[in-house]
């Protein structure tokens, strides 16, 4: 489907025909991202991506070619991983050179701080219902689970679950931040 029927309304400022842009756009451009996945948030790239794409429709000119704003979404999503992964300097790294890293240096491990458990399990505990329903489903899958599997147990849709589990993180940095503890401290 070309979605690019809905591109003169968009350049007249027309949220609604960039939502329904958006509903037939996300997926291409999440999938686009993939090969980024281990290495930045997704999510966030894939966010802002959705933002530039808005702010620049106005000034796009098409080529003739169907569904040109999805190419340049994709491409500005992509940008945005490579810079994002530049930024944080994040190189992807092959099992067997892990292991061997791990081979030659194995650091002590740390012990649990007791008022950390207890300042995070008081911030989740105030959570709203929903984001704190995608981040203990996150967790309780420990990485063997799919998040389109984890939003279908949950009843939600992928994007759905998505935004729950991102403004989870919000929330609880949020929360931790008032108390003093920042993300950067734990080392995340």
């Amino acid at each position: 489907m070309n979605l690019d029927l809905h591109l003169g309304a968009i350049i007249e400022g027309d949220t609604y025909a960039f939502g329904q842009w958006m509903a037939g756009s996300e997926e291409t451009i999440r999938l686009s991202l993939r090969s980024f996945a281990r290495v930045v948030d997704v999510e966030a790239v894939l966010q802002e991506s959705l933002l530039r794409v808005w702010q620049v429709a106005p000034r796009f000119v098409p080529d003739g070619r169907d569904n040109g704003l999805l190419r340049l979404g994709i491409r500005i999503a992509r940008n945005l991983a490579v810079s994002e992964l530049r930024r944080v300097k994040a190189t992807p790294t092959d099992s067997d050179t892990l292991e061997a890293a791990l081979a030659n240096d194995v650091p002590a491990p740390k012990e649990p701080d007791p008022l950390l458990r207890e300042a995070i399990a008081d911030c989740r505990e105030k959570l709203p219902a929903k984001p704190r329903e995608a981040l203990d489903a996150r967790l309780q899958a420990a990485g063997g689970d799919d998040d389109s599997d984890i939003a279908q147990s949950l009843g939600m849709k992928l994007n759905t679950f998505l935004q729950n589990f991102t403004r989870a993180r919000t929330f609880l940095a949020d929360c931790l931040g008032k108390r003093g503890i920042t993300i950067e401290e734990l080392g995340a």
